[in-house]
């Protein structure tokens, strides 16, 4: 069975790469080609632990090939994925054009029966628009499929290979008897493949990244009312994650959520219900509160330090969005960064993997230091945003000499305020006593 992937972003990449480490026959096409150009000798353009050993053993073994004829690829498959960017327009919505033009050019060059997945995040009804893009100009049988992805940036390869479930919305026989055979590899331990219709998989990708969103919102609200009435909303949490019926994970306050699928994913599901008459006023104050909470550690240096902040050097611990990545996209890193520089500080961070997607955006208004216990040299302030394992034990007698004011903002509450004021610091968590 021969599969093309037609897009190598993050998801496109991975699907790939796994998909021939699966042992299929896998072209990856994009018709950006210094990508392409740099995939073929091994480089991997994101940081995933793990996906670029994996990438280099399947190109050496030939099951994994780079192109940018997308057409060629189609033709030759008799499995399309379609992995294309649905990036977010300004009201909300999701951008498809891409996944449309993916589509035409599917139709215009499939050359047997084939089945077309979906890996692209997408708003509801969008399998049915590329099934009728492809019937415009398709001269042989094919199935559109709707297969959302389930991939936590820093753990991808493991999300993939062992998933909780994998949802396939389909319509035919064809399509299902040709989905469990990708991957009845993967569901061997028991976990199921969900078949479902079309509209219903489109919408459960949606309503699992807004409940996760939910979660997140809902416990820094919590953690303001903490710090009003004297609790710790880490002991809410224990207290709150070890019922059986609402679970652990997602329950952690901090600075606010950010990366590519959570804030867009939110916003598309707030459009699509309001495209269909339906006021979704859960999801979109998720996405109010993480507006706001992303400013919440630039106000508390402003209440400690003044709001002007010129002349004040602030060190930033974390830029990614979450650990083991470099996805800055939507990080609350970024946040903290212009609301410091607009109120005149200057800022010098470090980041295990993140400072190049960063100056990518930023440039040089900020400072990048050569190690985390650099960039507080002669700091007002430190403010930790993304958990970096590296960060969770400094030597803090090196770290408060360094430093013009030993203070810490913790934005991911990675530290025991006991010890922090012990080791001489002003310490202040998120929701923290």
């Amino acid at each position: 069975m021969e599969l093309c992937v037609i897009g190598t972003g993050y998801v496109g990449l991975v699907v790939g790469t796994c998909m021939a480490d699966l042992g299929f026959s896998v072209r990856c096409t994009d018709r950006d080609q210094a990508k392409i150009d740099a995939l073929r000798a091994g480089e991997v353009p994101i940081y995933e632990p793990g996906l670029e050993s994996i990438l280099r053993r399947n190109q050496r073994e030939g099951r994994l090939v780079f192109d940018t004829d997308t057409a060629a690829g189609v033709r030759g498959a008799d499995v399309i994925y379609i992995a294309v960017g649905t990036p977010g327009l300004p009201d909300g919505s999701a951008d498809l054009s891409g996944v449309l033009s993916v589509a035409r050019i599917i139709g215009e060059n499939l050359r047997q029966p084939s089945v077309i997945i979906i890996k692209s995040t997408v708003p509801v009804g969008t399998a049915d628009r590329v099934r009728a893009v492809v019937a415009q100009s398709a001269r042989f049988e094919f199935d559109v499929v709707s297969n959302p992805e389930f991939l936590k940036e820093g753990a991808a390869i493991d999300d993939f290979t062992h998933p909780d479930r994998i949802v396939v919305g389909c319509e035919t026989e064809r399509a299902r008897s040709v989905m469990s055979h990708l991957y009845g590899g993967l569901v061997r331990s028991g976990k199921p493949i969900l078949f479902m219709d079309n509209r219903s998989a489109e919408l459960t990708k949606y309503a699992s990244n807004a409940l996760l969103a939910t979660k997140i919102s809902f416990m820094n609200e919590l953690a303001r009312l903490c710090e009003q009435v004297g609790a710790d909303i880490e002991a809410v949490r224990r207290g709150a994650g070890s019922d059986s019926r609402i679970g652990p994970r997602f329950l952690f306050a901090g600075a606010g959520y950010g990366g590519s699928c959570f804030p867009k994913d939110v916003r598309a599901l707030v459009d699509t219900a309001r495209q269909h008459g339906v006021d979704l006023q859960i999801a979109a104050a998720v996405e109010s509160v993480n507006r706001g909470q992303k400013l919440v550690l630039a106000q508390r240096l402003k209440l400690l330090l003044g709001e002007d902040l010129s002349g004040r050097r602030v060190a930033v611990w974390g830029l990614a969005f979450k650990p083991q990545t470099d996805d800055v996209r939507e990080a609350p890193a970024l946040t903290l960064c212009e609301e410091l520089l607009a109120a005149g500080a200057s800022v010098l961070a470090y980041d295990p993997e993140a400072m190049g997607t960063t100056r990518e955006l930023l440039g040089d208004r900020i400072g990048y230091a050569d190690s985390a216990l650099d960039a507080t040299e002669d700091a007002d302030a430190l403010v930790l945003v993304t958990e970096w394992n590296e960060f969770r034990n400094p030597d803090f007698a090196a770290l408060r000499d360094r430093m013009r004011r030993p203070l810490i903002l913790d934005g991911r509450n990675i530290y025991d305020p006991v010890e922090l004021r012990r080791e001489g610091f002003e310490y202040y968590g998120i929701g923290r006593r």
